[in-house]
């Protein structure tokens, strides 16, 4: 899209910029509230369905931008990435009502590896069609991505509907009315942040996350133009990108399950240790070949490390308070995601030397380890089963839902 954004539309790197930080603070200032409407009604699936239906709107509408289309091709580009950021607040709050909290570190780890090969699939036809557009009949690469984005959407609705058809939620015995919703949303996120306090544990994983999350975002942001600096050719560092897809798939499975008989924490610790060490391999990096094992290292551990702290996450969040306190994890890492690429673009600046740059990174890695080290879990399970909201239920296994 970025490619796309400027080749085609016409707008410029600031522009761009602009786009993705009106998206990001938007979904920052949403989520948390949402979350807590969402606890509040009940209705994690529904709000996770109007944010889908807006995220593949978004996309199939973007076929239609053209030259000078700056501020129609913004907007779509910023209600997009509100439907995907949104959805997956809620997505990511339903994994608690599905299964238990001994199979989540394995279940959480299943939906990121079909994450991995349903996008690495569709990428790899997308990528053909705007490489060779020819072989379609299309008469440049900017039609096939038009197309391209009309699939993506369409991939994306379709996909979703096993999931929106199928998996319930844990029922909540609260109505009322709409205004209603929205200021008891307003009230319980106002007890998130006081409430924070009352759980150590989880405020210790929380800013564990930021910190490292940080460090794999930049990984994610930063790892193509990296490459470009040093000079990959671009033919390189789209098999890099597929590369990371198909192995992230087996791997992330692998993951969980290593998680489920090993313990999540100690397979996230592996994980980190493993981007400590892709850092300081990228530091040295020289050539296509080296990329290329970087790349491997990252889908090894990229998807499998999500998903073990999304399922730590759950385990550590009060009973009741699901929705909401993904919303406010993905509001406040989305305020701190600056950090990584702010440090990345200032070493650059001061030392004119990207290896300098990419090597800072690590720093991000080695504070969350050091903060996780501290983090209880059996404590902070313990913590949320005491807290305001009740004791936690525990689902039998037989009235669990079937895993997919």
């Amino acid at each position: 899209m970025p490619v796309y954004y400027q080749s085609a539309i016409g707008g410029t790197d600031a522009d761009w910029s602009f786009t993705q930080t009106a998206a990001a603070l938007v979904i920052a200032l949403l989520s948390p509230l949402l979350g807590a409407i969402a606890d509040h009604m009940g209705n994690k699936v529904g709000f996770l369905r109007l944010f889908t239906v807006l995220g593949s709107i978004a996309s199939v509408c973007l076929a239609f931008t053209g030259a000078g289309d700056v501020w129609l091709a913004s907007i779509l580009v910023v209600a997009g990435m509100i439907g995907f950021g949104s959805a997956n607040t809620f997505y990511d709050a339903l994994l608690n009502d599905i299964t238990s909290p001994a199979e989540r570190d394995k279940v959480s780890a299943r939906g990121y590896a079909m994450g991995y090969l349903g996008g690495g699939v569709l990428l790899t036809i997308n990528l053909t069609m705007i490489m060779k557009y020819e072989w379609f009949g299309l008469p440049d690469g900017a039609a096939a991505t038009r197309i391209s984005f009309v699939m993506v959407g369409v991939w994306w609705l379709l996909f979703s509907i096993p999931l929106l058809k199928h998996v319930k939620e844990a029922p909540v015995p609260v109505r009322g009315k709409v205004m209603g919703h929205v200021w008891v949303g307003f009230r319980r996120l106002g007890e998130t942040f006081t409430q924070l306090k009352d759980y150590p544990e989880l405020l210790k994983f929380m800013v564990s996350f930021w910190f490292f999350s940080n460090g794999i975002g930049t990984i994610i942001v930063m790892a193509a133009s990296y490459g470009k600096t040093i000079g990959i050719e671009d033919t390189h560092l789209i098999a890099a990108l597929l590369i990371t897809q198909f192995v992230g798939f087996p791997a992330t499975v692998v993951f969980g399950k290593f998680a489920h008989r090993f313990g999540g924490k100690k397979m996230l610790y592996g994980s980190l240790l493993t981007y400590l060490v892709i850092v300081i391999m990228g530091y040295f990096m020289q050539n296509a070949t080296h990329f290329f094992i970087l790349a491997s290292l990252v889908g090894l551990v990229q998807g499998g490390s999500q998903a073990i702290a999304r399922a730590m996450f759950s385990r550590l969040i009060p009973n009741g308070r699901t929705a909401e306190y993904n919303g406010f994890l993905s509001a406040s890492t989305r305020f701190f995601s600056f950090g990584g690429p702010l440090v990345f673009g200032l070493v650059k600046v001061i030392s004119d030397s990207s290896r300098a740059a990419i090597l800072a990174v690590a720093v991000f890695f080695i504070v969350g380890i050091v903060l996780l080290y501290f983090v209880n879990l059996a404590k902070g399970e313990r913590e949320a089963g005491e807290g305001p909201a009740g004791p936690r239920i525990i689902v039998p296994p037989e009235q669990q839902i079937p895993h997919i």
